[in-house]
């Protein structure tokens, strides 16, 4: 595959990615969809690893990296698109450090667990548990408010998490293919050009007759032939003579 096409194919799947975690972000701020005072909710909810790490630190590399794939800024010509790839190789490894962040954060977030209300007081109730919560879902009733609030954290926490993970992967892919962009340059940068220069011969042939002349004593000779149906002049009197319909 063709680094340009594959820049592509990163970026068309980064794009979405990140609006996945920006979305979850801004779900985890309205536990049970009600809105609640900010001594009511995890910290981890306020660093917002999700719309910031996960979403508009790859939002830009995935965006780069769909730019990358298509034409660059100096077309099939002698640098083709190595500055774009460049561009993306540096907003890749932002990229990277984004998820990475969004994923550090997430899954600090799932294993202290939500902050909620349990005997009159609101703590981090499941933080001795070093995650172990997770896999005994009769504790997650025993926090009185937020409504679901344990579910609630961990299904998102878990969302940011797997999408961090692929954002990682997608963007140290990205990383590497850019670098051989940058490098070798685009593989489709040949086939450009000869559709190119096909399409200038298609444009060419039916609307120019290209005569030859002979620098000769028949130099003297030379003169402008008119055919009609030939938008040219022609400059070879014995080729103007053989065509149908000539005027000399």
């Amino acid at each position: 595959m063709c680094t340009g096409k594959c820049a592509r194919c990163v970026g068309l799947t980064l794009i979405p990615l990140s609006l996945v975690c920006i979305l979850a972000n801004a779900l985890l701020l309205v536990p049970d969809g009600k809105t609640w005072s900010s001594d009511q909710l995890s910290l981890h909810v306020f660093l917002m690893a999700g719309f910031i790490g996960g979403g508009l630190m790859v939002l830009c590399p995935g965006i780069a990296a769909v730019r990358a794939g298509g034409k660059g800024c100096c077309g099939a010509g002698c640098c083709g698109n190595r500055c774009r790839m460049l561009r993306s190789v540096f907003s890749s490894a932002f990229g990277m450090l984004g998820a990475i962040y969004c994923l550090s954060v997430s899954g600090a977030g799932l294993r202290i667990g939500p902050k909620c209300l349990m005997n009159g007081k609101w703590d981090y109730h499941f933080r001795e548990s070093w995650g172990a919560y997770l896999s005994n879902r009769t504790q997650w009733n025993l926090c009185e408010e937020p409504p679901n609030v344990v579910l609630w954290n961990v299904t998102l926490f878990s969302v940011l998490v797997a999408a961090a993970c692929l954002e990682i992967v997608l963007c140290g892919i990205q990383l590497v293919n850019a670098t051989i962009g940058v490098i070798c340059g685009d593989c489709r940068k040949k086939v450009v050009g000869q559709r190119e220069v096909g399409l200038w011969k298609d444009l060419l042939a039916p609307g120019y007759v290209l005569t030859h002349f002979l620098f000769s004593s028949g130099l003297s000779s030379l003169r402008f032939h008119w055919l009609p149906g030939y938008p040219c002049l022609l400059l070879d009197p014995f080729l103007a003579r053989s065509l149908p319909g000539s005027l000399e």
